[in-house]
């Protein structure tokens, strides 16, 4: 079997227990499986960043990592990635900021890493590059005449064509994207966008599976991202978190509890999840005393403005709803700025009857899944989602909203704080047949399996 090479732009742990979930084991678990190497950027920063690879080796499976300097963070990672890409991709070109130096770092961060990688390679490796940070990687690497099959998948969304093309350089990124053999999105709505701009920007052609544009062919196809949907079941079912349960429900005191859990950004929609409490507390009388919101809001990216933004934002609208409705015993938004550890939160998400989760735009959105998937089959919690999730396509047992509308999301949270029993228990199997179906071991292997059939094609 070949070997796997999966670029990302952070490793994660390779010894340990590692995380419950998420890319990072999903990684771990198909670099065990093959034997392989996990390349990217080490999360740190050092004087001049020097191209000198990290090693570590863990069994069969070697971490080669490199450090940037603070101006190529600053062009690559928090310039053009999150500066341009990361609000473009999302829909949000009032925040995007279109800077060529930027767009020069990210593209001299990639021809580094590529330039790092490229002696590693072994002929018949398969390489899986993730993510915005590295569109252009495989151009990168062709340019060292890599023949390898190499695929990409992306997993925030892709933007619409009149979007995609306010970007200066949008076909120069394009067209790198055809470096690679294989494009994975997170929704079939990414993949139509994309075979959109493939048509009517690139003058390309679509037949089936395949994308035609600049003199090469790739396969291009939507692979949902899942969780380890039987570990979080298996975990919430635990004496650990039955104990904690135990404690949650006696501070509740029969309160009903909603949670939201979100990295702080603007995609994830939190001033209008706010607002919608606000119209809740205002349109049904009866949830005073009796509902409150606990959103868990770790800071992220807290150095750019946009985020320091959004957090005094928050700060104030929570302060606003809670001096407005606060009782002695009972405060209607609790707001935690700072991850809780796993245990703890998989008891929030199964002591809570409603989850929400309302992001304005969001490429699938693993909370929706993971919330689901701890809740008690015998009387399960009410999942509130994002008609703008990824998730919603996959999870159309959910009550889904629109964000944007504060009264329909204030009605949802209402209906779900009212709904019958067997409603819940329906709504949470057929929620269930399909989180058990696509989880994250069906992700990963659905996209190996094509990537391994793969044939370059330049």
């Amino acid at each position: 079997m070949s070997r796997l090479v999966a670029v990302s732009n952070r490793v994660g742990p390779i010894r340990g227990p590692g995380r419950a979930g998420g890319l990072a084991v999903a990684l771990l678990e198909a670099l065990k499986a093959r034997g392989g190497l996990w390349f990217g950027w080490t999360g740190e920063i050092s004087e001049g960043g020097e191209a000198r690879l990290q090693y570590e080796q863990e069994g069969n499976i070697t971490a080669a990592t490199v450090d940037l300097s603070q101006i190529e963070l600053d062009e690559y990672y928090n310039g053009f990635a999150n500066r341009c890409l990361w609000p473009l991709f999302h829909f949000r070109t009032d925040l995007t900021t279109f800077n060529r130096r930027h767009y020069e770092g990210y593209r001299l961060v990639n021809r580094k890493l590529a330039n790092l990688l490229s002696p590693l390679l072994k002929p018949d490796d398969h390489i899986w590059v993730h993510d915005y940070h590295l569109l252009p990687f495989a151009e990168a690497l062709r340019e060292h005449g890599a023949s390898q099959a190499i695929g990409f998948f992306l997993h925030i969304p892709f933007p619409m064509t009149e979007l995609l093309t306010t970007l200066p350089q949008h076909a120069q990124l394009m067209r790198g994207l055809f470096s690679y053999d294989l494009l994975g999105f997170q929704t079939e709505d990414d993949l139509l966008r994309f075979r959109d701009y493939v048509v009517r920007q690139a003058g390309g052609s679509i037949s089936g599976d395949l994308c035609t544009a600049y003199g090469r062919t790739l396969v291009a196809k939507a692979y949902p991202i899942g969780i380890d949907t039987r570990e979080l079941m298996k975990q919430a079912a635990s004496a650990p978190v039955r104990r904690e349960l135990l404690k949650m429900r006696d501070t509740l005191q029969g309160r009903t509890q909603i949670i939201g859990v979100d990295r702080l950004d603007y995609t994830k929609g939190l001033p209008q999840r706010f607002q919608s409490m606000l119209r809740l507390l205002e349109d049904y009388p009866d949830t005073q005393g009796r509902v409150e919101l606990l959103q868990i809001a770790p800071t992220s990216r807290g150095e750019l403005d946009e985020y320091t933004a959004i957090r005094k934002e928050l700060e104030s609208l929570a302060g606003h709803i809670n001096g407005r409705f606060a009782q002695l015993d009972w405060t209607p938004i609790r707001y935690i700025n700072r991850a809780v550890n796993r245990r703890a939160l998989t008891a929030l998400y199964r002591s809570s009857r409603i989850g929400l989760v309302t992001p304005m735009r969001d490429g699938m959105n693993l909370v929706a899944k993971e919330y689901v998937a701890a809740q008690d089959p015998a009387d399960p919690g009410v999942l509130v989602l994002s008609q703008f999730a990824g998730a919603a396509r996959q999870m159309q047992a959910a009550l889904l909203v629109n964000p944007y509308d504060a009264v329909a999301v204030s009605e949802a949270i209402q209906t779900a704080r009212h709904m019958p029993l067997e409603e819940r228990q329906q709504r949470h199997q057929q929620l269930m047949k399909k989180l058990l179906a696509e989880d994250i071991a069906h992700w990963r292997e659905s996209f190996l399996r094509d990537l391994n059939s793969s044939r370059p094609t330049n």
